[in-house]
């Protein structure tokens, strides 16, 4: 569920880390209102997380739970976001505050009855201005956010033991059908494997030699879910058990079928023989982290994008640290290539694998993207000179 807005509200929620702090203030987050809040020592001033103002650099932050805690650290209050009153002052903080909680309460109505129509005229507001408020604030739109609760009703029935069937109708969906179509993407898994903790996936794995090290591969019967790169096999073993506690995990030394194709195309990518790299993948995620997954993998062989250009390309220049953090999650090495994002300036830094590798696999496609196309430029003088 969403984080609760207003001071009296946000106190009682858990207290964000400095990561999480230094997003909201870069995403004008109004869910952390009351949370916290943020002074800069150039200025000598404090805010609330969605202050207006502009936005200082992260050095010149300090974090404090409290007004009263920046004030004796020798801060003075912001006159634009007033962060002495207790109450909420985002121009439209409140007015979303009131549509997730209408969501939250009759998210288990008919699918479908939370339409933006009707979501709109309880708020009091027209149509297009809620769905472009709503998605401005919380990042997703009204009936995303809507989803998002319902699949949480659904997974904490199912936590609770009762039937899938008990479980899909009293969380809203209309039908089975409904619920099962589009449960392996949201999920990772089907409704009565997710019920049962995921204790009936079945994983097979193998790991070999590649160019950067050792290489793990491991897929469900749908497709690969994990792809890792080290120097110890425990090691990237260890790593997939903690991924998948509760699965039924092998180790396949001379894989076969779906397995091995996929090792081959992994290795001959790594020695830059395959630039396309197309496997069929099995991943949980979050539809934000598939926004920005997809976001990498369109981004050509031998190129790079910087975050802050991956956070623009999805629609959320704000959206830094987030974008971070998705990318920073990927499960998959190499398929979905989260070393061509680099800082603003091209150095490199963050990957999970290591540093070294992600500099060496830049390397090495962009010397072959470099040798294909000087390829491409002798084919075509050829033709034009009638050589072929």
């Amino acid at each position: 569920m969403m984080t609760q807005q207003g001071n009296s509200n946000s106190r009682g929620m858990r207290m964000a880390d400095e990561e999480s702090r230094w997003h909201a203030v870069l995403a004008r987050d109004p869910s952390f209102d009351g949370a916290f809040v943020y002074a800069v020592r150039s200025t000598g001033i404090y805010c609330r997380p969605w202050c207006p103002a502009r936005r200082p650099r992260r050095q010149e932050v300090l974090f404090f739970p409290e007004p009263a805690d920046a004030e004796q650290a020798g801060f003075r209050a912001c006159r634009r976001c007033q962060p002495r009153d207790g109450s909420p002052h985002h121009p439209q903080a409140a007015l979303i505050e009131r549509v997730c909680r209408y969501i939250e309460a009759n998210v288990g109505g008919l699918e479908g009855s939370l339409t933006l129509d009707a979501l709109s005229a309880e708020a009091g507001v027209s149509a297009h201005h809620l769905q472009r408020t709503f998605k401005r604030i919380m990042g997703i739109t009204p009936h995303e956010y809507a989803e998002s609760c319902r699949l949480g009703e659904l997974k904490n029935g199912l936590k609770k033991g009762k039937d899938v069937t008990s479980a899909l109708y009293e969380a809203g969906y209309s039908s089975s059908s409904r619920l099962y179509e589009g449960a392996p993407a949201r999920l990772g898994m089907t409704p009565a494997t997710y019920g049962r903790g995921g204790r009936s996936m079945r994983i097979n794995y193998t790991i070999s030699d590649s160019p950067l090290g050792r290489l793990l591969v491991a897929a469900t019967e749908r497709g690969v879910c994990a792809v890792s790169l080290g120097d110890s096999d425990a090691a990237l073993e260890a790593f997939l058990r903690h991924e998948y506690p509760s699965a039924e995990i092998r180790r396949d030394r001379l894989p076969r079928g779906g397995l091995n194709q996929a090792v081959s195309r992994i290795l001959n990518h790594l020695k830059g023989q395959g630039p396309s790299l197309h496997l069929s993948l099995d991943l949980q995620a979050t539809a934000f982290q598939w926004r920005v997954w997809k976001e990498l993998c369109s981004i050509p062989y031998g190129a790079t994008r910087s975050y802050s250009q991956v956070a623009r390309a999805i629609g959320r220049p704000k959206a830094v640290r987030a974008v971070a953090r998705a990318i920073a999650t990927n499960p998959v090495a190499v398929v979905i290539p989260c070393h061509r994002v680099v800082h603003q300036d091209g150095s490199l830094s963050g990957y999970r694998w290591g540093t070294e590798r992600k500099r060496a696999l830049l390397e090495k496609e962009r010397i072959a993207a470099t040798d294909s196309e000087a390829k491409d430029v002798r084919v075509v003088s050829k033709v034009v000179n009638g050589q072929r």
